[in-house]
C-alpha cells in the first residue's frame, strides 16, 4: 500500500485493525506458504530465509517448520525419487550430483542422508 501513496501511518493504523478482527494473520500467511513451497519440493532450510524474508519474526518461522507435521526426510527422499527415479545411485559423481539439487532445494544434510538411504 506504501507504493500506491498511502502513508506508513495509514498503513500502520489498517494492518491494526484487520488483525484486531482476526482477518489477517502472520501465523495463517506463514502456514499456507509453508505447506504450498513443501508441495512443491522445497526443504525447510530454504523455505525459513524465504518466511523472514517476508517479514514474518524469526522465532515464529522456526515455530511453523518444527511444528508443520512434515516429515522432511521422507519428502526429501520423494522429490530425490521423482527427479532422478527410484534407484538410489552407486557411483559418486551421480550420489554428489543428487545431493547438490536437494540441498539447492533447501533440505538439511541429514535429510539428505536419509533420502539417498531409503530409495523410496
Amino acid at each position: 500500500m506504501l507504493a500506491s501513496g498511502y502513508s506508513s501511518a495509514f498503513v500502520e493504523t489498517e494492518l491494526h485493525a484487520l488483525a484486531t478482527e482476526g482477518l489477517q494473520s502472520d501465523r495463517r500467511y506463514g502456514e499456507i506458504y509453508l505447506a504450498q513451497r513443501a508441495a512443491r519440493g522445497f526443504g525447510p532450510e530454504r523455505i525459513a530465509p524465504e518466511l523472514r524474508q517476508r517479514g514474518l519474526d524469526p522465532e515464529q518461522v522456526d515455530e511453523l517448520i518444527d511444528g508443520c507435521g512434515v516429515d522432511w526426510c521422507q519428502r526429501a527422499a520423494q522429490v530425490r525419487a521423482k527427479k532422478f527415479g527410484v534407484a538410489v545411485p552407486d557411483e559418486f559423481p551421480e550420489r554428489a550430483r543428487q545431493i547438490r539439487f536437494l540441498a539447492y532445494r533447501g533440505f538439511a544434510g541429514a535429510q539428505i542422508d536419509a533420502a539417498l538411504e531409503s530409495g523410496e
